[in-house]
């Protein structure tokens, strides 16, 4: 079974996946996106590992999702993943994408693409439980600059796409939930 969780920035959609992933009552494996590549970060993932379970498994992912998700999948396990917006963006960054928005260019990166269609592939196939994080990024101002325009649209396209194959799809908002399928 597989749940996105979305929401806006501190709206409780990861303490919710936790929530979810708890009350599983399976083993779980925390799947972490976030690189710790500034301070402002590394205090952010200080946060959750703090909170979480010390039972709990972790897998770092920020680049092969879908592979890894493939590698721990079982159906005992639980995979919390957390999230697909630094995930997004750590692709985005690592291929040419961000390069080519920010050139004006077209933005045709193999990485990008591959790594999405992948993760989209993957999904309905795995067993176990999938309990999937993502931000819904879409509903503030149209951003300035290329690059995070094209950031906002992809993740958009993401989130549909991730919601299209779970069955089970729940927007947070001041930490109550809302379910949208």
């Amino acid at each position: 079974m597989r749940e996105l969780i979305i929401g806006g920035a501190r709206s409780g959609k990861s303490t919710l996946a936790e929530k979810r992933a708890a009350e599983s009552g399976l083993r779980v494996i925390y799947v972490a996106t976030a690189q710790a590549l500034d301070g402002e970060m590394t205090h952010r993932i200080a946060l959750h590992r703090a909170r979480r379970p010390a039972d709990w498994g972790l897998v770092e992912a920020p680049l092969d999702l879908a592979a890894t998700l493939q590698k721990h999948a079982a159906p005992d396990v639980c995979l919390l993943v957390d999230c697909l917006t630094l995930w997004l963006s750590n692709l985005l960054f690592a291929g040419a994408s961000a390069a080519q928005a920010e050139a004006g260019q077209t933005v045709d990166c193999p990485l990008f693409k591959g790594e999405v269609q992948a993760l989209v592939d993957t999904l309905p196939q795995l067993p176990g439980k999938i309990v999937i994080v993502s931000n819904e990024v879409g509903w503030g101002v149209v951003p300035m600059v290329a690059v995070s325009r094209l950031f906002a649209d992809e993740q958009g396209r993401l989130n549909q796409r991730v919601a299209a194959v779970s069955e089970k799809v729940t927007l947070v908002a001041a930490g109550l939930p809302l379910t949208l399928k």
